[in-house]
């Protein structure tokens, strides 16, 4: 019973840090930024008092992936040279701390809790929005505006500050308890990837699992995001590859791997040479809603210090230059460079980039393998393949396709995801089979059989 109080215990923390960096927006809105701040604070105390009273066994500090210790280290070292010093130091403790919770989850979790848990917390969150949205929609019959606006724009009547637009009954787009239209969308991504396995894999009773599939695709739908749509046809493209890398076997996958080059590659040339017809099926202008402008401006102020940049700040500082006066939208200030790549390029400079991408590439490379390779029990012969070794893989691939328009992968949320992968894959790589692969998602009441604890 002990055992079975723990795992319901470090269950409900996992969905209550997913909730909290997921849906970090729609928190900040409903109990402001001190109570944001205070809840931050306090589970991110209680994941490391977790950790400590659990002691879980494989850990070693030196084992963590190197380069995660390359970026934290250099976003540190950063604050030296740092041109917004205050700022710079809050923003590496975020991060520190966003890192801590990532890597407590991926320790006490095994694969099938993270999955459950993440599951549950994006019902949670993509549901609220609806019944928020349908509130907004049926009683306030206007739109609302964000909570925890400062003085100087709470008169802005731009719709970029709006909490929500009550589009619901118009068809959208809607933003939900997030109050942005892409990240709940993409919140709609990962819950059509997660429910989307859960239903494969029998971890859900089929009208549970095809009603928040069928919810996901409506969020989807209703948000109206072409990144999110981009992402979700790379999802796609990746799940496909994946399947026939598994068909195929390792000795024959040459051909494939040929192909998914020759994909990336089409795709980018399109994106490049092609832009206004590619944008143009998804509804949406060639200069990506304004990022091309700020991609510009974000390329001009990085070549004034192109190899350690101005210092790591993750959010930007718009009441500090070079911020402040870098980028306006709608008389806001844009608060990232709408993409991660350039982000890391202004703040920690091309070293940065240098030491981010081999953390972004290690871990797609073994989430792949992960996904594809067929599970053995030592050198015995290969066991079935499990279908929910695949959602770590496509959730890497929608994260790696949102980072191209939005810099979300590197705070919050995104960072939380990539570091939890990036150690979960590093240590936990036993490949799951069908063998291992439980039959239902009730929450665990006894102690988890070793065997399913890959």
């Amino acid at each position: 019973m002990a055992e079975s109080r723990t795992r319901l215990g470090v269950s409900a923390y996992a969905i209550c840090v997913f909730i909290l960096t997921l849906g970090s927006n729609g928190l900040r809105n409903t109990v402001g930024w001190p109570g944001f701040l205070a809840l931050a604070v306090g589970m991110t105390a209680l994941g490391i008092v977790l950790f400590v009273r659990l002691k879980p066994a494989r850990f070693r500090w030196y084992r963590l992936p190197s380069p995660l210790y390359w970026f934290l280290g250099l976003a540190v070292l950063s604050i030296a040279w740092s041109q917004y010093r205050v700022e710079s130091v809050l923003g590496v403790l975020a991060q520190l701390a966003t890192t801590v919770l990532a890597v407590v989850l991926a320790f006490v979790l095994t694969w099938h809790e993270v999955l459950r848990t993440l599951g549950t917390a994006l019902r949670y969150l993509i549901g609220l929005s609806f019944v928020f949205e349908l509130w907004v929609a049926l009683v306030v019959r206007q739109p609302v505006t964000q909570n925890f606006l400062p003085d100087d724009l709470s008169s802005n009547d731009s719709k970029l500050l709006l909490w929500s637009r009550d589009q619901l009954l118009s068809g959208g787009p809607i933003q939900g308890l997030l109050g942005n239209s892409i990240l709940l969308g993409f919140l709609g991504l990962l819950g059509l990837i997660v429910f989307g396995i859960q239903l494969r894999a029998g971890l859900v009773r089929r009208f549970t699992g095809w009603f928040w599939v069928l919810v996901a695709v409506a969020t989807i739908l209703l948000t109206r995001g072409a990144g999110n749509t981009v992402a979700l046809i790379a999802v796609i493209v990746g799940l496909a590859l994946a399947l026939s890398a598994r068909r195929l076997g390792p000795e024959r996958r040459a051909p494939l791997y040929i192909t998914a080059v020759a994909l990336v590659t089409a795709a980018l040339a399109s994106v490049l040479f092609a832009r206004d017809f590619v944008f143009g099926l998804l509804g949406k202008s060639g200069d990506m809603t304004g990022r091309l402008e700020t991609w510009q401006k974000v390329i001009d102020l990085a070549e004034q210090r192109p190899w350690f940049g101005w210092g790591w700040v993750s959010y930007w500082a718009p009441w500090a230059e070079p911020f402040k006066s870098l980028d306006v939208k709608a008389g806001i200030p844009v608060m990232s460079a709408h993409n991660a790549w350039l982000d890391v390029w202004l703040q920690l400079g091309i070293v940065g980039v240098l030491v981010f991408a081999p953390l972004v590439v290690l871990t797609l490379w073994r989430v792949w393998f992960r996904a594809v390779d067929p599970p053995r029990r030592g050198h015995g012969p290969p066991l079935p393949y499990a279908t929910s070794a695949l959602w770590p893989l496509l959730v890497m691939i929608a994260l790696i396709v949102q980072s191209l328009t939005e810099s979300r992968i590197l705070i919050e949320g995104g960072w939380l995801l990539l570091v939890l992968l990036a150690v979960k894959s590093r240590f936990d790589f036993e490949l799951p089979s069908l063998e291992a692969e439980p039959r239902k998602e009730p929450w665990r009441r006894v102690p988890i059989p070793r065997e399913q604890a890959a």
